[in-house]
């Protein structure tokens, strides 16, 4: 059985510098770990958070280009703990309690 390069969303890239560089937060990618699992796991203020990143809407608005796969659809209602789809920095932040204000007040 082969392995495959995991494509990660090229939004992917600025959330994770965000929430390590602006929070300070611990950021794992788990996106080869596959069957549905999301794509980051993020621990902050002792607590850990599971986020599936998926490219921002179009240039005229509305949702995500990119829904869920059957895979990530199962793991979503099955998961009974914490867990969010996002597609900026903003909700991000927001998932894990915390905003660009509160990140702008980190202790240093």
């Amino acid at each position: 059985q082969g392995r495959y390069a995991v494509k990660a969303d090229a939004n992917q890239r600025e959330i994770v510098a965000a929430l390590r560089d602006i929070l300070g937060c611990t950021v794992m990618s788990l996106a080869g770990v596959g069957n549905g699992c999301p794509d980051l796991a993020v621990g902050w203020r002792g607590r850990n958070y599971f986020l599936e990143v998926k490219p921002p809407c179009g240039p005229l608005g509305g949702i995500s280009r990119q829904t869920l796969t059957d895979a990530e659809q199962q793991w979503h209602r099955t998961w009974r703990g914490q867990r969010a789809i996002v597609t900026t920095v903003d909700q991000a932040l927001y998932e894990i309690g915390a905003t660009r204000v509160s990140a702008a007040r980190k202790p240093a």
